[in-house]
């Protein structure tokens, strides 16, 4: 018999597209294996959290103002999580790094969404609009999106999913960015969230 689903809390830092994505097909069915449990920020002021509450979802948010070092931080996090029983994180535009004791501790438990084809325009530094203004810059012609498992290295774990998205004449960083979301980001985070929590209840 198949344990119960796995309990999943998904990482925020602002407006929580993608966290609004997840939910959504969570609502259609379309994560049977997961259920979202938590919504955790950094940032007090987060859109995401609201997002959160309208779907009855608890959300915390653990303050980067408020804790002196990441480890305090990382260290209340944890707490939470345990309370929570949480045993998958996806981070859904999550603006933090993660120490490497937490990804050990989470090894193959975490997984990302970046808004380019891994390994192009990726590492430390690449996230939000700078991506694809670095697409565009290089000139590519298809670019897309990536989830990934988290490791202590910066979008350097196993590749999960990955979807191509063609660049078009005249795009902008924000055009991209905003197709790349549509097109990629918004299908690929819950169907990776799906298939990874389908393997740990299987595994268990």
């Amino acid at each position: 018999m198949l344990k119960d689903k796995i309990k999943v809390a998904v990482f925020v830092s602002g407006g929580g597209t993608n966290l609004q994505a997840i939910l959504e097909s969570e609502k259609r069915g379309e994560i049977p294996d997961a259920e979202i449990k938590l919504v955790l920020s950094n940032n007090p002021n987060a859109y995401a959290l609201e997002r959160a509450k309208n779907f009855g979802v608890k959300a915390v948010c653990v303050d980067k103002n408020e804790y002196k070092t990441l480890s305090e931080r990382e260290k209340k996090t944890v707490e939470i999580l345990e309370e929570e029983g949480i045993e998958l994180i996806v981070l859904a535009g999550y603006l933090s790094i993660l120490s490497e004791d937490f990804t050990k501790k989470y090894q193959n438990k975490i997984i990302n969404v970046h808004p380019s084809l891994i390994p192009s325009f990726c590492g430390k530094g690449y996230y939000g609009l700078k991506v694809h203004e670095e697409a565009l810059k290089y000139g590519v012609k298809v670019t897309g999106a990536t989830v990934h498992f988290v490791n202590e290295i910066p979008d350097g774990g196993k590749i999960i999913m990955q979807k191509a998205v063609a660049v078009e004449d005249g795009d902008t960083p924000e055009i991209l960015q905003k197709r790349v979301m549509r097109e990629a980001e918004w299908i690929l985070l819950p169907a990776s969230l799906e298939k990874v929590a389908k393997e740990l209840r299987e595994n268990n």
